[in-house]
């Protein structure tokens, strides 16, 4: 059994339910409009408390990566090696992730990468990524 994102907090939940509901959304702030990421209460840039959640393109590049090999948590044991991937998106936002469909021999830092929303079941999805299939 894979680990579960606990959400702390209204923010958290509202990220992991509209991705269950495939459409990722992430926060961006009213008065400076600056996208933040993970959720948080008040803006990081001017600190005001008023943010939106707007639909997020899901689309960005591979910012930095690393192989995982053993020996690692117990959950992810039998899927080792495999890479983690830290992505940049569009809107400048950052999440950790992992990219499928891809041999960690072709992981690299610059690949467009696009969304590709997993459900594990019916409560929970995971934001994965995966090769982009348009040049930017």
């Amino acid at each position: 059994m894979i680990p579960r994102p606990e959400p702390t907090n209204a923010d958290d939940a509202r990220f992991w339910s509209a991705l269950r509901d495939g459409e990722p959304q992430i926060q961006r702030c009213a008065a400076c409009h600056a996208y933040g990421h993970p959720p948080t209460p008040v803006c990081a840039r001017c600190g005001e408390a008023d943010r939106q959640w707007v639909a997020s393109l899901g689309t960005g590049e591979v910012w930095s990566f690393t192989i995982i090999h053993p020996p690692t948590l117990p959950a992810f044991a039998d899927h080792t090696p495999y890479g983690a991937v830290v992505v940049r998106l569009d809107e400048g936002v950052f999440l950790v992730s992992a990219l499928v469909d891809c041999p960690i021999e072709d992981l690299a830092v610059g690949t467009r990468v696009e969304l590709a929303i997993t459900a594990v079941d019916e409560e929970l999805a995971l934001p994965l990524f995966r090769r982009s299939r348009e040049p930017r």
